[in-house]
C-alpha cells in the first residue's frame, strides 16, 4: 500500500489550485484509504488520545459530539498537516495579495506552527466528529486565535447512503450586497475536502473583493457519520 505522503504528492495540485481559486473548495477523491478511515473510527473511544470532548448541544453548536486530539497526533493526521500545507500556502499567499491583506504565510508547516506557538496558540486543533440520527452542525468558522491559516480539510470517514443518510456538508457564501449562496456537498468515504476557513477572493469588474464563507453539516436522517477535521493552525485553548 502506498503511503499517504506518496498519495499526496500524486495529487494534481495545479488543478486543486485552480479549483480553490474558482470555488473556495476542492474535493480530492479517495486520498485516505478505507482501512485508515476505519482505524480512526475504531479509536474514537480510546482513552488518552484526546485533550477535550465537546457535546455540541451544550454550546448550541448543533447536535453531536467531537473530540480534539492530543499531541503527538496520530501519524496520518500529522502527515496530512505537514505534507498538504506547503501545497496550500502559495494559494493562501496569493489570496492575501489580491485582497491587499498584509499577511504572509510561511512555506513550511513547522514554521506556521512556530508562529502559532509564538502567539501562545499551542493546543492541537485536529478533531474527530461523531453524529447520530438528527445530528447536525451549525454554520461556523474555525479560527481559534489571531493566527489562522485560511484553508482547512475534512476527511470523510463514513459512506453516505450506507452508513448514514442526510448529513450533507454545507458551505455558505455571503456575497456583498446580495443574498447568501448555499453549496451542498456529499463526499464519499476516504475523500478529502479542502475549503476556505473564513473567506475567499472573487474577481469583479473593479478588481478582487472578499466573500465570507461558513461551513456546517445538515441534519442526519439515519445512521452514524464520522469525519476528521484537519486544521493547520493551533488554538489558544
Amino acid at each position: 500500500m502506498n503511503s499517504i505522503d506518496t498519495r499526496i504528492e500524486a495529487i494534481n495540485w495545479p488543478l486543486v489550485t485552480n479549483t480553490m481559486n474558482t470555488n473556495g473548495y476542492a474535493i480530492i477523491p479517495g486520498l485516505v484509504h478505507l482501512d485508515e478511515c476505519n482505524t480512526l473510527i475504531e479509536n474514537y473511544g480510546a482513552t488518552g488520545s484526546y485533550r477535550k470532548t465537546v457535546v455540541m448541544e451544550r454550546h448550541r453548536f448543533g447536535q453531536g459530539e467531537y473530540k480534539y486530539f492530543l499531541y503527538p497526533l496520530p501519524q496520518i493526521i500529522q502527515q496530512l498537516r505537514v505534507q498538504v500545507y506547503p501545497k496550500l500556502a502559495p494559494i493562501a499567499n496569493n489570496w492575501m495579495r489580491v485582497l491587499n491583506i498584509q499577511t504572509t504565510f510561511p512555506d513550511s508547516f513547522a514554521a506556521l506552527q512556530q508562529l502559532c506557538h509564538d502567539n501562545t496558540q499551542d493546543k492541537p486543533t485536529a478533531l474527530i466528529l461523531k453524529y447520530g440520527p438528527g445530528g447536525f452542525n451549525t454554520l461556523h468558522q474555525d479560527l481559534y486565535g489571531d493566527v489562522y491559516f485560511p484553508m482547512q480539510m475534512v476527511v470523510f470517514l463514513s459512506e453516505p447512503g450506507e452508513d448514514y443518510t442526510g448529513g450533507e456538508f454545507v458551505l455558505t457564501e455571503q456575497v456583498p450586497r446580495a443574498q447568501s449562496k448555499a453549496i451542498v456537498l456529499k463526499p464519499r468515504k476516504g475523500d478529502v475536502l479542502i475549503f476556505t476557513t473564513n473567506f475567499r477572493p472573487v474577481k469583479g469588474t473593479k478588481g478582487y473583493y472578499r466573500v465570507n464563507m461558513k461551513h456546517g453539516v445538515s441534519a442526519l436522517h439515519t445512521g452514524g457519520r464520522y469525519t476528521l477535521g484537519v486544521i493547520f493552525h493551533d488554538a489558544l485553548s
